[in-house]
This record gives C-alpha cells, structure tokens and sequence, in this order.
C-alpha cells in the first residue's frame, strides 16, 4: 500500500467505523438539533478529510473547540467534494466541509444549499508542470497539445483548467483531460508522462516539488496568485449546509460557526509546525517536515474570520457559469446571496 493510500486508509478507519456509517445512514432520524434537550449533535462530511485545504474540520475538533461551543460533532470523509455532495443531498448528514461552488451547481438544480462559513478564499491549488515539460510549458498560453491533469471531469480543477486556458483563446480540445487523482496517481502520472502539467492540492503539491518530479507553473494557494491566475478570488473551502437545517436550526449553526470562526483565528495565530502538532499524526504519511511545509504554503488560503471575500462568488459565477453545462442553462437565474450567508460569522463570539 503506498503513502497516499495509507494516510486515507487511516483516517477512514480512526473516522469513519462500521457503527459511524451505519449512524450516517440513519442521521435525520437520530441526529439532534435546536430542539434536542441537551447537547445537540450534527454530522459533517469532509471531501478528504486528511487534505490540507480542508484542515480546519480536523483541527476545530482536535483544539476541543466544537465541545467548547457546546455541540458534538462527528466528522465523516468521503474522497472528493462531490461524493460529499451527494451524502448531504440524501439528508444523511447535516453539513459538509467542502469547495463553495458546490452551493451554486446545487441551486442550478434546483436545491437550497448555502455556505454559513467560509474557511478560504481562494482555490488551495496549483497547477504543477512535469519536470520534463517545463521547458516547453511556461503557462496556459502553452496548454494547446497538452495532456493536462485534473481530480475528474466535471470537478473543480477541470473547470479552472478549461477557465485558465480560455483565457489565452485556447479551447479544451485543443488538449487532453487526463484523470490524474491526487496523492499517488497524480505523481505516478507526472512520473511516467500521464500529464505533462496538472491541478493539485497539498501535500500532493509538496510532494512532487520536494521529489523533483514537478515545478508550480500557477499557484492559486495565495491570494496574490489567485487574482493573477483567475482575475478575483475563488473562495473554495467551506461548511455548506442545507437551507432548510439552517433555517429550522439556527441556534445550532451559531455553534458550528462560533467553533470554526475560533479556528479561523487560531490558525493565523500560530506557525505551521504548531498547527502540524494538533493534527492526528497519520496525516503526515511518515513525513513530518514535508506535512509541516504543506500546511506552511497552504495556509494563506485560509480565511480569518470565516467571512465570504467580497467578489468571490461572482468570480466563482464566471467559471462555472462559462464551463459547467448544469450551471451554463440557469445562469441567469442564479441568485448568488442564496448560495452563502455571514449571519452565523458575524455574530460569531
């Protein structure tokens, strides 16, 4: 089992046992909220759990700062955003910690999911060229006759990809979309000449720098990055929920929200060797100084306050509403201030 599929294997087991799923199964039957006596308790999916860009779930747990708000929160993962997209859709948990977009792809279809905190403002990712190829690939004005990687079709990175590339005129057939993954696979593909250049997150980012198997031709983990790359920012990380729970649980959410707000702080506060030292030691795939060097290069994409960037979800609108075909059909219909609200944060202790 290689590195990757350990620190995934890991967290699945330490989060996610066989009574868990079972619960999650059962959660709108079992789970509490505003009208529970005592403390109330709320299932969260998070779209990989042992991801940096989605470190604050873990680490709000682990500084004790959900029980300190007075909430018992169970942490789920599943692989990617989507995945977790889908358990929330089936009402079998109460939130997700994922990318923010997800909320404007949901209301083109019809359903009500709003962002009640931010944790980044922009995309936590790059896109990393092969060693090899970085003589021939200096930017997306040099994408067309690529094979460029991204997590699936559909997802983020795919439709960043084709955004970057639209930019310079160049169309997605004029490369090649390659299923890449993250962690192992992505390497694997850098590695043997599977891609040529690919968007990833931390620690895959790390990883292929520090091996020497790739260079960061864009890196959208800054703001400064970010704005150059997509003209704004992206906000990416989030706590989604359904409107309806927020609505009908108020009371509940401003416990989550004043939790993650908290975190928020904290990490801004404290140095990436303090924030490795509160997450769960298998999250650094048996290397500390590289998992230490991740979250020190990610950690500018985190938000200080939970609060939305002003612009973000308009910026979010162009991508998707130029490249995802679910979103591309309602664009004119979305209404952006049901995607996310500042209520919970703002009031946040």
């Amino acid at each position: 089992m290689n590195r990757m599929s350990r620190r995934v294997a890991a967290a699945a087991l330490t989060l996610v046992t066989a009574s868990s799923l079972a619960a999650c199964r059962s959660a709108s039957a079992g789970d509490s909220g505003d009208s529970a006596s005592g403390t109330p308790s709320v299932k969260i999916m998070v779209g990989g759990i042992d991801k940096v860009i989605y470190l604050p779930a873990m680490l709000t747990q682990r500084l004790g700062y959900f029980k300190d708000a007075g909430v018992d929160v169970k942490l789920l993962t599943e692989p990617s955003g989507a995945s977790a997209e889908n358990v929330l859709v089936a009402g079998k948990v109460q939130g997700v910690v994922g990318f923010y977009d997800h909320t404007v792809t949901l209301q083109a279809q019809g359903k009500c999911v709003e962002s009640v905190v931010q944790l980044a403002k922009v995309p936590g990712e790059a896109e990393v060229v092969a060693t090899p190829a970085a003589g021939s690939l200096s930017g997306p004005q040099d994408f067309t006759g690529k094979k460029l990687g991204v997590t699936s079709p559909g997802s983020s990175t795919d439709y960043l990809t084709q955004y970057l590339a639209k930019k310079q005129g160049i169309e997605s057939a004029d490369y090649t979309t390659v299923t890449a993954g993250a962690g192992s696979t992505f390497i694997a593909a850098l590695q043997n000449g599977g891609i040529d250049a690919g968007m990833t997150t931390d620690p895959t980012i790390a990883t292929a720098v520090s091996k020497g198997d790739g260079k960061v031709l864009l890196d959208m983990r800054t703001e400064a990055g970010t704005r150059k790359a997509l003209g704004g920012l992206y906000p990416a990380a989030s706590m989604y929920m359904d409107c309806g729970y927020v609505k009908e649980n108020p009371k509940t959410v401003q416990r989550l929200a004043d939790a993650f707000v908290r975190t928020m702080g904290w990490i801004h506060s404290h140095d990436a060797a303090q924030i490795a030292a509160r997450m769960p030691a298998d999250y650094n795939g048996g290397d500390p100084a590289l998992y230490q060097r991740s979250i020190e290069d990610s950690s500018p994409m985190f938000t200080t306050d939970g609060r939305m960037p002003q612009g973000g979800p308009q910026t979010v609108l162009d991508v998707l509403g130029t490249f995802s075909d679910v979103v591309k059909a309602k664009r004119a219909d979305i209404d952006l201030s049901k995607t996310y609200t500042t209520r919970f944060v703002d009031a946040a202790r």
